[in-house]
């Protein structure tokens, strides 16, 4: 009888290790065995208040399996293979341009968004979704100038141009970026940040080669460290990025040019591959919720496109002209555009001939 129940007691073991192995495996991979109360969401790296997965999981009995990534290049490669079947993902403007190209995005319903009212006119009928109907702005930023008070003075820089002065010489860090390099060169000429004129690209490149002496470096995420320990005057940065430097060193300044630059969204969409496209709109409505979104958005530091969490946030914050810029700054902010390949490389190669000339 002994062994009996020893044999049974191993059985029942062997069998709820196997249950709790499967639940683990569930909850961190995302896996195939979800259930209809699953919800699972691929994201970025800490890009969500963990409070509010735990608040919408108690509001709504769903469980969050929460996955994340590192580029919008590897999270595409992740969603095109579909082995994990997401109910939720946040990629960047341009990749949204690719993963609807691919037929790799659901239609979003808005009108089953009550919270969708929120979002400020001035973030929807972007180039990448032109009728807002495959996502839902999540966050947003700016590419702009960095500069330490110590060397440059509030209102000294006031657009692109002066980054030409010859006071700056050998003072400014700019970001590894052709596209955003050649854009803030074209836009300091009258041009498009998506201009596909070879004649006008040309000139942007040589409006740079002219920058090349007032260039300390070209760099990627050294630019950040450099401008914390103020190795450098000024630096041609992201608001997110400026926003940690700002924190690391009281005499760093953000400033967006009124004439122009590029604006960012990362965005929540829905995959053509979800299995609980309930969960998906519960959520997304759920983080349209005000309080949900001003919370959020302390929560990241990035500025939300949610007008009424904006309302919100501590004065501060909402009236950062650094973070949200006036609309006479908004308005003359350009989307990326998916360019054809071939403009890619031409921009490319027009950088890479600058840096190459510039003192770096």
């Amino acid at each position: 009888m002994k062994k009996i129940l020893t044999a049974s007691a191993i059985i029942l073991l062997v069998c709820l290790g196997l249950y709790w192995g499967a639940q683990k495996l569930d909850s961190s991979s995302g896996g195939s065995a979800s259930s209809k109360k699953d919800l699972i969401i691929y994201n970025w790296g800490d890009y969500i208040d963990p409070d509010l997965i735990t608040k919408f999981e108690k509001k709504t009995g769903y469980h969050v399996i929460y996955e994340t990534f590192d580029s919008n290049e590897a999270m595409y490669t992740k969603i095109k293979q579909g082995g994990t079947s997401y109910d939720i993902a946040v990629p960047s403007d341009y990749m949204i341009t690719k993963l609807r190209k691919d037929n790799l995005l659901e239609k979003i319903d808005t009108s089953k968004l009550s919270n969708f009212k929120y979002i400020g006119k001035q973030f929807l009928h972007k180039s990448f979704d032109v009728k807002n109907e495959y996502s839902v702005p999540y966050f947003w930023g700016t590419l702009g100038i960095v500069y330490n008070d110590r060397y440059v003075k509030p209102g000294e820089i006031k657009k692109w141009d002066d980054l030409w002065k010859k006071k700056y010489r050998d003072q400014i860090l700019l970001v590894d970026s052709a596209r955003d390099m050649m854009g803030v060169a074209l836009i300091s000429l009258g041009y498009s940040v998506n201009d596909t004129n070879s004649k006008h690209l040309a000139q942007a490149k040589a409006k740079l080669d002219k920058l090349g002496q007032n260039v300390k470096a070209i760099v990627a995420d050294e630019l950040k460290m450099y401008m914390v320990q103020n190795e450098a005057w000024i630096g041609v940065t992201y608001s997110g990025e400026a926003a940690t430097m700002m924190s690391e060193n009281s005499h760093i300044h953000y400033y967006v040019p009124s004439e122009g630059s590029n604006l960012w969204f990362d965005n929540i969409v829905i995959p053509k591959t979800a299995k609980n496209k309930k969960a998906a709109y519960e959520f997304i409505n759920f983080m349209l919720e005000a309080k949900n979104a001003a919370q959020n958005a302390e929560y990241i530091g990035y500025a939300t496109p949610n007008l009424a969490a904006q309302k919100i946030l501590p004065k501060s914050v909402r009236n950062d002209k650094q973070f949200y810029p006036p609309m006479s700054t908004l308005k003359n902010l350009e989307v990326y555009e998916d360019l054809p390949s071939s403009k890619v490389q031409e921009y490319n190669d027009l950088f890479l001939e600058f840096k190459m000339y510039a003192r770096n």
